[in-house]
């Protein structure tokens, strides 16, 4: 039997940089397999992050190839499968660069050993993320109460468990086991859900929850059933967006520098106003899932970044319905600015949003392989 691998991807993004942080101070008896999945069209300050954490976590940041860059043609890997797609640029409905350049090469390069993947969703976050549809890959959330994946809890909770879990829970006596029990010994239905039964353990008691769930995973084919240990089933941490900002300080190695607000100057009705932008999110710097306050950004703070994404747009081809010709034109950027200066001033008194409140609702879109 093959010795269960332990990986976890870096992005370029805050969670997973700080993921891989937690897990090195928090877990160092699990050897990690740190990796990440270059575009070739990353921000500079993308790499700057994945530079400052090698060197913080004291070992190489694997690097796994989508292409073999010495007979392709284009040098790196999104020209090389923009040339294979017949210059189609991917979208929100076709996203081949996340399956090309991001699944794929993790799948290839993980094969069919049992492997545990540990992914940055925060307890703030309603998302599983990327969940591999390979039976040998299992995905953990360190950050969450819940660190199992949806799939895992499904098959748990099934009703035909009762007795199993019942007896698991029984053999560790906690003080308040009659009220376990109770929980337990209720079917899942349409009056009392899967989620209210989940819900209902983790509060109970998340430490002896993770520990049954382990004893139910050693009778099933996923990886982490095949581990004599497993630390984090002690681990009942709940980490939100603040505390991944502290960790990334308090590390050294900083929030990334892309989502720290810049000011931006826009006239309203004859009155100039000061706003911020900044990047919400990692992943190339042509993302179609770019607000358009982030195409601004880029065209001011990269600009050289900008034109080669404008280039890219031919054909009927584009990043999204505008084009980014029209989109720099000095009137509209500054219809843009304008735009995105209302919205924020009026959420800022409504609700008193800070900057990082801005990222968390601009997180609802995109693959979680480039962004977390």
């Amino acid at each position: 039997m093959s010795e269960v691998k332990h990986v976890l991807g870096i992005s370029g993004g805050k969670d997973s940089a700080a993921l891989a942080i937690y897990m090195s101070q928090k877990h160092p008896e699990i050897s990690i397999d740190y990796y990440t999945c270059d575009t070739g069209k990353e921000l500079t300050e993308t790499y700057d992050l994945i530079s400052k954490l090698n060197s913080v976590l004291g070992k190489d940041i694997s690097l796994y190839k989508s292409i073999d860059e010495l007979n392709s043609p284009m040098k790196n890997p999104f020209d090389h499968f923009l040339a294979t797609y017949g210059g189609y640029l991917p979208s929100a409905t076709a996203r081949w660069c996340t399956n090309k350049m991001k699944l794929e090469p993790f799948e290839q390069h993980i094969g069919d050993d049992p492997t545990i993947s540990y992914v940055g969703i925060r307890g703030d976050e309603n998302r599983d993320g990327y969940i591999s549809k390979r039976e040998n890959i299992q995905t953990i959330f360190p950050f969450r109460k819940n660190i199992w994946s949806e799939d895992v809890i499904k098959k748990f909770l099934n009703n035909a468990n009762i007795d199993f879990i019942k007896k698991e829970y029984s053999k560790l006596n906690p003080q308040n086991l009659d009220l376990i029990l109770n929980y337990v010994d209720q079917p899942i239905s349409m009056r009392y859900t899967q989620k209210q039964k989940h819900n209902a353990l983790l509060d109970s008691n998340v430490k002896l929850f993770n520990k049954v769930v382990f004893e139910w995973l050693k009778g099933t084919d996923y990886p982490v059933g095949k581990l004599e240990s497993f630390s984090l089933i002690d681990n009942d941490d709940n980490l939100v967006i603040d505390d991944i900002f502290q960790l990334l300080e308090d590390s050294g190695v900083g929030i990334p520098a892309y989502y720290k607000p810049i000011e931006y100057s826009v006239e309203i009705d004859g009155e100039i106003k000061k706003g911020t932008y900044s990047r919400s999110r990692s992943g190339c710097f042509f993302c179609f899932y770019q607000q358009k306050i982030e195409w601004v950004w880029l065209l001011e703070q990269h600009p050289e970044l900008f034109e080669e994404a404008v280039a890219y747009e031919k054909e009927g081809y584009t990043w999204m319905e505008e084009k980014l010709v029209d989109l720099r034109k000095p009137e509209r950027v500054n219809m843009i600015k304008k735009d995105h200066y209302l919205k924020t001033h009026r959420q800022k008194e409504k609700a008193g949003l800070s900057w990082q409140d801005q990222i968390m609702q601009a997180e609802g879109e995109g693959c979680a392989s480039c962004f977390i």
